[in-house]
């Protein structure tokens, strides 16, 4: 069999398996995407992570509670953990596990991830806040170019009312579209 043959019977069907598992993107949200704003400190990026509000994507749709939780591996990469309940916080727990490396000349801020195997999609750090007392950023803003995929990450499931509109203002000024944000429930502690 040519090679040519092997790609389309075997590696075509694989890559749209794989793009069924994604789904569809939603629309454009934000026409030029703007470069990282800060540079990243790995280790004040690891931990967990509270979704305050997102880009509906169609491999999170319907997800509520969701977190994220970062932390190194032996190999020099990052763990990646996503965590939802789907339909609502009673809903079925899903979670993913995945991987990701830092790109290089980013600051930190750039990263690629994977839950598929050999496929890895972008994961930009567009902004984040300052760090706590516990030496971790409070806050995060994440995306990547194509505009179509937004995140606000949080250290609280609750941000209170100054982080919120801190949060809206920031995505605007990032040039995103708010009226696409869709905001994440969160369980109350």
């Amino acid at each position: 069999m040519n090679r040519k043959i092997l790609a389309l019977t075997v590696l075509l069907p694989l890559g749209i398996a794989a793009a069924g598992c994604v789904g569809t993107p939603g629309p454009v949200g934000n026409i030029a995407v703007p470069q990282p704003a800060k540079p990243v400190a790995l280790d004040a990026y690891l931990g967990k992570w509270y979704e305050y509000g997102r880009y509906e994507a169609p491999f999170q749709r319907g997800c509520e509670g969701v977190t994220a939780e970062y932390s190194r591996r032996d190999d020099g990469t990052i763990k990646v953990v996503n965590s939802c309940y789907r339909d609502s916080l009673d809903g079925k727990f899903d979670q993913s596990t995945g991987k990701a490396k830092v790109v290089e000349d980013s600051q930190g801020a750039k990263l690629k991830v994977s839950f598929f195997g050999p496929f890895y999609g972008d994961y930009w750090v567009l902004d984040h806040g300052p760090t706590g007392t516990n030496g971790l950023y409070e806050w995060s803003i994440v995306g990547e170019p194509s505009g179509r995929y937004l995140w606000m990450l949080t250290r609280e499931p609750q941000p209170d009312a100054v982080l919120r509109e801190l949060l809206q203002r920031r995505v605007k000024e990032l040039g995103y579209d708010w009226a696409l944000v869709r905001l994440t429930q969160q369980p109350a502690i």
